[in-house]
């Protein structure tokens, strides 16, 4: 089985356990969503699309198991390197790697590494592509406007 696929079938268990299914259902889309923008995102920035994949998975998960936001990222970055660990799916530098993007992804307005910055824009794409009835938030507009620009769709 490929890293990815047993990272996913560790984060639905995970998310399984919600009770709400709406919300449920909401972090299989977003979870699911960014890991496929970040692959794109990582594959034409010359990238690895699986520790994006990956990261993606992992970053919004702190959030959903605890029902909060405060301070997600870097609650986050700490969990993934728990289950990075006990799972034995990456090595040390694929590791820091992945929590430094969960680490960073919440701060738009930042610019960071490369796989951070592919977080960060696979986050936005799907902020902005998945309800395009919702208006672009003030801290994701410049960031949206460069990946449309970056992606020809402008």
């Amino acid at each position: 089985m490929s890293r990815l696929k047993e990272l996913r079938r560790y984060v639905d268990a995970e998310l399984n356990k919600m009770e709400n299914m709406d919300k449920h259902n909401g972090a299989i889309n977003h979870l699911y969503g960014v890991s496929l923008a970040a692959q794109m995102i990582a594959k034409k920035r010359g990238l690895d699309p699986e520790i994006a994949a990956m990261s993606a998975m992992l970053h919004d998960l702190a959030a959903y198991k605890s029902g909060s936001y405060d301070d997600h990222a870097h609650r986050g970055a700490e969990l993934a390197r728990a289950i990075l660990g006990e799972l034995g799916l990456t090595d040390e530098k694929e590791t820091e790697t992945i929590c430094s993007a969960i680490y960073h992804h919440d701060d738009k307005l930042a610019v960071d590494s490369p796989m951070d910055e592919v977080l960060k824009d696979a986050d936005v794409i799907h902020h902005c592509m998945n309800d395009l009835s919702k208006a672009v938030k003030d801290k994701e507009k410049a960031r949206f406007e460069a990946l449309c620009r970056e992606f020809g769709m402008d």
